[in-house]
């Protein structure tokens, strides 16, 4: 207080300084408030999931930076019905996760970039047997062992195309510290509508960063029902044999416990037949269960929000962003906004499938700015699917933005858009 106290003493008697300035105090919601890093959201928020869907958490990972954290937390919650496994490798990790969801348990593991390309075949596996569990790649600067205490965005094309054979699955981002609890939360809710592995995608600023965080009452968050299909007349008789590759409204199978009278079912890497789960290698039949599951995934369009966005509804210039970089780009749109440019920002959670009107907002907007913490990989993904004039803008320093060079840029971008 002491030293607080002559800084400011300091502060209004000096004429060195130029400039002072007052920060109004924040407007926050009423309630109780601590101090959370991103790490610590993503573990807080996989225990909520949990107890929301009535299950208990196994998290099984090998320690890599800058994932470790969510494990070294993890371990401490043996009271509140977690479960941890420090497994010998990246395989043996994603592995027991695997088969802790097909007994069903909620099931997580994380890594960073070179632990999810040792975690690509049995991710493969995932995606064939359509089971749910949570996939978190804490990115880090490569490649190799790169930098791994520097910050990139450069998994995102592991992430999405990074198996073999057509392999999709969900993939969601959070934008920040207090956010990865949020992404959780809907991240579990996704892989238990749809029965599909989901990957959830942070860095390491954002693990690292910490920012003020309102904790919710349990009863203020939406449970997140699951249900096990229970033995019946119907399905315990050989006439009509248990289908554990039936399909409901949007394409998921029933999740069924190993060990209910019953519902026995065979489970492998091999391709299903569509709907009783047995081998197949009848060539139209893997071509309808290709279409299947990634028409399954797409489905989750139908369970995510718009994309929202922040600024003018049309314009010169949109500011699109994902994963960390959102408090640079919404402050650097704000100032341009300042400026009297007609700016917007969105920012992008859901980057597979991404939301179904994205591509109505990039058609309001004459130019579009996407900044990543890499050499472009949205930016290719979006003219691919949009035919967006993408303005790129690419930065690989194991930094972040700062809002001063992205406001150079915006500035740059809507002086060119201007009329003679």
């Amino acid at each position: 207080r002491l030293a607080l106290n002559a800084g400011w003493n300091y502060g209004e008697t000096t004429e060195a300084l130029e400039r002072s300035y007052i920060v109004p105090p924040a407007r926050l919601a009423p309630g109780r408030y601590r101090n959370l890093t991103g790490n610590e959201a993503l573990a807080m928020g996989l225990i909520a999931a949990a107890r929301l869907s009535g299950k208990k958490l196994f998290y099984s990972a090998y320690p890599i930076t800058p994932a470790s954290d969510i494990l070294h937390l993890l371990s401490r919650q043996r009271a509140r019905g977690v479960r941890t496994f420090q497994a010998e490798d990246e395989i043996a990790a994603v592995s027991a996760c695997i088969g802790a969801a097909f007994g069903g348990a909620m099931a997580a593991t994380s890594s960073s970039g070179p632990g999810m390309a040792l975690k690509t075949e049995a991710l493969g596996l995932a995606v064939m047997l359509e089971l749910p569990l949570i996939v978190i790649d804490v990115q880090r600067g490569g490649p190799s062992t790169g930098l791994p205490t520097k910050v990139e965005q450069t998994d995102l094309l592991q992430v999405l195309f990074g198996r073999s054979g057509e392999a999709p699955m969900p993939v969601l981002a959070a934008s920040g510290p207090a956010d990865c609890f949020a992404t959780m939360l809907e991240a579990w809710r996704i892989a238990t509508r749809l029965m599909t592995p989901v990957m959830v995608l942070s860095d390491v600023f954002v693990a690292n960063g910490a920012e003020p965080w309102r904790v919710p009452e349990m009863s203020e968050l939406t449970p997140i029902p699951v249900r096990h299909p229970e033995a019946t007349p119907e399905n315990s008789g050989d006439d009509q044999p248990f289908r554990p590759y039936a399909r409901d409204d949007l394409l998921s199978r029933p999740w069924a416990v190993p060990g209910t009278p019953g519902l026995e079912h065979r489970i492998g890497g091999l391709e299903k037949k569509d709907g009783t789960g047995d081998i197949s290698y009848d060539p139209e039949n893997h071509q309808h269960m290709v279409e299947l599951r990634a028409q399954k995934v797409n489905n989750a369009q139908l369970l995510i929000p718009p994309l929202a966005v922040d600024g003018p509804e049309s314009g010169d210039l949109l500011v699109l962003g994902w994963g960390g970089t959102m408090g640079a780009c919404r402050e650097a749109a704000a100032q341009a906004r300042e400026d009297g440019h007609a700016v917007a920002h969105a920012h992008l959670r859901h980057l597979h499938p991404m939301p179904a009107n994205l591509g109505a907002v990039l058609a309001r907007y004459r130019r579009v700015l996407l900044p990543e913490l890499n050499m472009g990989q949205l930016a290719m993904l979006i003219r691919a699917h949009y035919s967006a004039d993408v303005v790129q803008f690419n930065k690989v320093q194991g930094r972040p933005f700062t809002v001063g060079e992205l406001l150079r840029e915006i500035r740059a971008l809507t002086a060119e858009a201007a009329p003679a």
